[in-house]
Order: structure tokens, then C-alpha cells, then sequence
């Protein structure tokens, strides 16, 4: 094994290590937790960027045989390429963010240490899904992912909505991972083998192809949270805010795109599949989008930001431009962890959730503000910030498939990912501007902030987030993130920056989504993504027009009464794009109810039918037994003339049959 095959192998085995030592630690054991989960993150990401630096272009693998059953061999191995390399990068970063700032947002929550020790494992999984050389390898890393979102999720059980919100995420991924596992079997068991190379090389049937990439695509649908599976990622949010930057940024919702570009060849020779993709990205991106101009919550705001921009690496997948899709995933990584690193601030500061309960908090919280304004300017594409450049090369290469198609992806799909990405500018135009418009500008809204030193699970603080009556939590109006470490402002009412442990890890990943972008013009980062001239040329009038657009619109309508949410112009739709076109109740009626409805009648079936039988069974039995016993029970005269009776019945019957004879 090379040097670069062991730094393969390390960057998941050490934060897997470390997150073991950190689940054996006592609970309380605050310091020894954070200690690990930092070291771990922070190897993580250098030995990410040692490898990035280490490798020379070209994808390489290693494997040793790990189990042998049937004729098929399971293999532990590694396959490395640069884009691996910086996907690895990414989420170390964001994992060493996440891990810092926590220590500071959960500075009094007693149960850190197996938190820290969750994340740690979280992002050990993730690493083993970017650096796997064999399916079943990647496929242990993507469920050990839906274990730890199950458990983060739910972290802070003071929240009703935690819990429910923890079994959902768990119970519609595994719908999609059933898929993810026979398209993966399918695959393997064709090849006669699971190793990744071995599955790429391997000659399919078209029927065989186009089946289990769809069998995949179940899965990819349900990780990053694609149409229809969606639903579990906005109730996600009832995780605490450095937990839902792990989520939206780096890992799990990440983790269907880039399977996807690491099995693209598949995908490339299935033209139905790529179909099917290009729908299923364009359906999510609007919906994501549209869902997020209605939010009142602004994590739920930037959770459908996530549905929709994963929406747009999927659609450069089906277009055929695994390139522009990495490049996007890596440029939304950096800004969304910004973004939603940020909200943790904005909420600690006002002890909400929601911008109703926000306004005029450039002043007190000039970083806060500037960092998000950064972070919003990425997501909407504002030239020359990172989102501007990933986002542009989608919508090229979309726009090139669909006026020039010699790719693998039929016209009609690129001209649905162009128009809808181009509908989707406007929309995340306004929506960004909507979110900061109504956090930091305008009059404030905020109510009441407990005094210096009050954790924010006072009645005080909990009755900021309580909904109104008759609200409806689906859209977001309950309480869904109010951790016990909330730092208190320095006089009661009155905002400002969080300290330096919140700080420092908002600013650092400003900077990426600043200059992320401008590194298509430095050839080694443009060549380990494969990234083509378009990158640097495309037609770029269009998207930035409609971004004016979006963004006046949301302008226009807040300078005309800064004290009315710009959503109000939506009218009549807004409640339908506030419950995302009420598509989870729909979710609800049409297989929640009738799955229980099922679950009760299996059952009533076996208490009634299958318990009943046995029941029944031992009761005739019983019953039996008791008539025989009552038949054989008589006194001693009786008995004895019965005895008798039959003596001289015998006695006859012999007689009778010899004198016959």
C-alpha cells in the first residue's frame, strides 16, 4: 500500500477512532469530548488536504479481501481521485467548523460528550462514503450516516418536535436506502463483484443498467432529500443549528450527489435513468425554491434552499456534467455551513427562530450581518462570489445540452434543467433578500431578551418561540431550536455578535465562499475537477439579469413598508407555498394513515387469528381432556358391575364365535 492509499485509509479511520474513544468517555467528561472531536476533525482535514496535494491526477485504488461468500468477494480498499481528494477537504473543514462552534452553542448542554462523539462519527461515515472502493464499503458508511442524523437530530430531547422529527429523517431515508441496497446487489451480483472498478468495468444489459441506477437514484432521492422524499429535510431542523450545517453542507444530503458522480458512467450509459434524474432535480429545485419564499422560520428558509440546490447538482448530473455538479456541491458547502452557522447566532441573539421576531441587527451584530450577506450573495449567484461561478456552469452546460445535445442527456432534459434553473435564480434572488431584509434591516421586532446570564429555556425565552395560537407547526412557528447554551446578550434587550468560539468559525468559512468560485482560474483546481472552458466564458447575462430581478422585487416590495414581511405580495399562495403545496400531508394521507391503518390490522389479524388459534387450540384441548376425565369418574359399585357387564359381554361374544366356528 502507497502513501496515498494509507492516507486514504486514514481519513475515516481516524475520526471513526476517535468518535469510539469519545462514545466510552463519561458523560460529563465536557473537555476530553470537545478534545476529541476537534483533533478528529482536524486530522481529517489535513490528511484531506495532504491527499489533495499528494495525488497526481489520476484515480488510483487499493483493496484487500475482506469477506469471501458464495464467490463474491467483499473488499476493504480505498479508490482515490482529486476530486475524492477535495469532497474530503470539504467536509473536513465544515466538520472541524461545526465541532469548534459547538463547544460554544452547547456550552451547557450535559449531554456534549456523546454529541461530539455523534458528530465525529458522522463525519467518518461520510469520509468513507467519498474514499470507498467497494459498494458494500460505501454502503456501510451511507447507513452508518442515517444512524447518526437519526440520533443529532434528536439531540435535544426538551423539544417534542425533536424526536418526531428524528424517526421521520430516519424512516424516509430507508424507504429510498431499500432501493440504494438491491440497485447495489443488482450491480454487484452482475459483475460478480462489489469493488467499484470491477462495477464500472463490467459490460451490463440495458434492462439490467437502467434497473439499478433507478434502484439508486431511491436512494440518492432520499439521502439529499430529492422529490418526493423531500420531506424529511425542513422537520430536520428540529436539530440543534451547527447539526443542520453538517447536514445541509457536508455530509448525508451531499452524500447522494456525489454516489451518483462516482458511478457516472453507469448513469451515462442509462439515458432513461439520467431522464428521470433531470426530472426529479428540476420538480425539487422549484419546489425547494418556492417553499423557501413563504418561511417564517429561517432555518426552515435555508433548509429549502438546500432541497432546491441540490436540486441544481442534480440537474447538471442528468445533463451528463458530474464536474459541474461537484463543483457546485463543493461552493454550497462552504456557503450554506456559513449560512446556517450564522442563523445560530441571529437566534442565540433574539432567542427565535423567527424573522417576525427580527429586524435592525446590522448595528449590534455587524460580523453576523456581513458574513450572511456573503453567505446569501454566494447562494443567489452574486458575481464574483463562489455560488455565482457553480451555479453559472450548471446553467450552462444545461443551456448546452439543450441547444447542442451530444451528451448522453436527451434535449427536452436540458431544456427543463435550463428554465427551471433560470426560474430558480429569480426565486432564490428573493428569498435571499427577503431573509436578510427581515434579520438585520428595518425596525426591530424583537421582544424581550432574558437577562445576562439566563439560559434560554427560561419561561421567558421559551415564550418568544412559542407558536401562536392555532399555528400550525408544520410551517415552522414552533420552538425548534432552543438550546440551554444560548449566550446571553450583555445588557437584557439588546443583541449582539456571539463570542469567539461561535465567531471565529463563521468568519473562517467566509472565506471560501468568497473565493472558492475564483479558483476555476487556477489549473490545478479546474483540472481536479475536470472543469471545462464554459466555466470561465459562459453566458452569464441572463442569470445575472434575473438576479436583479429576484432581488429588486423583494427590494421594491420591503422599501414600500419595511414593517411588512415582503411575503404579503404573495397573496392568495402563500399558505400553499408555506405548507410546500401541503405535499407532506399528502405524504401523510396517502401512506402514513394507510401504513398504520396496516400495521393496526396485522395486528388485530395475529392477536385475533394467529393467537387465537394457539389460544383456541390449548383451550379445546384443555376441554377435551376434562370431558374424558368426567367420563371415567364413577364410584366403586358402579364401576364394578361395569367391569362386570363387560366381563360377561366377552365371555358371550366368545362363546357365540366358537360355536359358530
Amino acid at each position: 500500500m502507497t502513501a496515498v492509499h494509507t492516507l486514504g485509509v486514514l481519513l475515516p479511520a481516524v475520526p471513526f477512532g476517535l468518535a469510539l474513544l469519545g462514545l466510552l468517555l463519561p458523560q460529563r467528561s465536557r473537555a476530553g469530548a470537545a478534545a476529541l472531536g476537534i483533533v478528529g476533525a482536524a486530522v481529517s482535514l489535513a490528511v484531506a488536504v495532504a491527499l489533495a496535494v499528494t495525488l497526481d491526477g489520476r484515480a488510483t485504488d487499493a483493496a484487500v479481501e475482506w469477506i469471501n461468500f458464495g464467490g463474491f468477494s467483499v473488499t476493504l480498499g480505498v479508490r482515490l481521485d482529486p476530486a475524492a481528494a477535495l469532497v474530503a477537504v470539504a467536509v473536513g473543514a465544515v466538520a472541524l467548523a461545526v465541532q469548534v462552534y459547538s463547544v460554544g452553542y452547547l456550552r451547557d448542554d450535559d449531554r456534549y460528550a456523546p454529541y461530539a462523539a455523534q458528530i465525529s462519527l458522522f463525519t467518518a461515515a461520510m469520509l468513507l462514503v467519498v474514499v470507498s472502493g467497494d459498494l458494500i464499503l460505501l454502503l456501510v458508511g451511507w447507513e452508518v450516516m442515517g444512524i447518526c442524523s437519526y440520533l443529532l437530530i434528536g439531540h435535544d430531547r426538551r423539544l417534542p418536535e425533536a424526536p418526531a422529527a428524528a424517526v421521520k429523517a430516519f424512516l424516509v431515508t430507508r424507504v429510498g436506502d431499500v432501493g440504494f441496497l438491491l440497485g447495489i446487489v443488482l450491480l454487484g451480483v452482475t459483475a460478480g463483484s462489489f469493488r467499484i472498478a470491477d462495477v464500472l468495468g463490467h459490460d451490463y444489459s440495458t434492462g439490467q443498467l437502467t434497473a439499478a441506477c433507478l434502484l439508486l437514484l431511491a436512494g440518492v432521492a432520499g439521502k439529499s432529500a430529492q422529490f418526493p422524499l423531500h420531506t424529511w429535510l425542513p422537520d430536520a431542523m428540529a436539530g440543534p443549528t451547527p447539526i443542520s450545517a453538517l447536514i445541509h453542507a457536508a455530509t448525508m444530503v451531499a452524500a447522494g450527489i456525489y454516489a451518483v458522480t462516482r458511478l457516472f458512467p453507469l448513469f451515462e450509459a442509462a439515458p432513461a435513468a439520467l431522464a428521470v434524474l433531470g426530472v426529479m432535480g428540476a420538480v425539487t429545485l422549484l419546489l425547494g425554491a418556492l417553499a423557501a419564499t413563504a418561511q417564517d422560520d429561517i432555518k426552515r428558509v435555508l433548509a429549502w434552499s438546500t432541497v432546491s440546490q441540490i436540486g441544481y447538482m442534480a440537474g447538471a448530473l442528468a445533463v451528463g456534467s458530474p464536474p459541474a455538479a461537484l463543483f457546485h456541491l463543493l461552493s454550497h458547502a462552504a456557503f450554506k455551513a456559513l449560512l446556517f452557522l450564522a442563523a445560530g447566532a441571529v437566534i442565540h441573539a433574539v432567542g427565535s427562530n423567527l424573522m417576525s421576531a427580527m429586524g435592525g441587527l446590522r448595528r449590534p451584530m455587524p460580523v453576523t450581518f456581513w458574513c450572511t450577506l456573503v453567505g446569501l450573495g454566494a447562494l443567489a449567484g452574486v458575481p464574483p462570489l463562489a455560488g455565482f461561478w457553480s451555479k453559472d456552469g450548471i446553467l450552462v452546460v444545461a443551456e448546452q445540452a439543450a441547444r447542442h445535445p451530444t451528451g448522453p442527456a436527451a434535449a427536452w432534459v436540458g431544456w427543463l434543467v435550463w428554465i427551471a434553473g433560470l426560474v430558480g435564480v429569480v426565486l432564490t434572488a428573493w428569498y435571499a433578500t427577503r431573509l436578510l431584509l427581515r434579520t438585520f434591516l428595518g425596525p426591530s421586532r424583537a421582544q424581550p431578551h432574558p437577562i445576562d446570564g439566563a439560559p434560554t429555556d427560561t419561561p421567558a425565552a421559551v415564550a418568544l418561540d412559542a407558536p401562536a395560537p392555532g399555528a400550525d407547526r408544520t410551517l415552522g412557528t414552533a420552538p425548534l431550536d432552543a438550546p440551554a447554551s444560548a449566550p446571553a446578550p450583555t445588557r437584557a434587550g439588546v443583541p449582539h455578535d456571539p463570542p469567539g468560539l461561535l465567531r471565529w468559525p463563521i468568519l473562517l468559512l467566509a472565506v471560501p465562499s468568497v473565493a472558492l468560485g475564483l479558483a476555476v482560474f487556477v489549473t490545478p483546481f479546474r483540472s481536479a475537477l475536470a472543469l471545462d472552458e464554459a466555466h470561465l466564458d459562459g453566458f452569464v447575462i441572463i442569470p445575472v439579469a434575473l438576479l436583479v430581478l429576484g432581488a429588486g422585487l423583494a427590494w421594491w416590495r420591503w422599501r414600500a413598508d419595511p414593517t411588512v414581511d415582503p411575503a404579503t405580495g404573495l397573496g392568495p399562495l402563500r399558505p400553499a407555498l408555506a405548507h410546500a403545496f401541503w405535499l407532506d400531508q399528502v405524504q401523510h394521507a396517502l401512506v402514513v394513515r394507510p401504513v398504520r391503518a396496516l400495521g393496526r390490522l396485522a395486528r388485530r389479524t395475529d392477536e385475533v387469528v394467529v393467537d387465537g388459534a394457539v389460544e383456541g387450540t390449548g383451550r379445546g384441548t384443555t376441554g377435551l381432556g376434562t370431558g374424558l376425565a368426567l367420563l371415567h369418574r364413577a364410584g366403586v359399585p358402579r364401576a364394578a358391575a361395569a367391569v362386570l357387564a363387560g366381563a360377561l359381554l366377552l365371555g358371550a361374544a366368545a362363546l357365540v364365535w366358537g360355536g359358530a366356528t
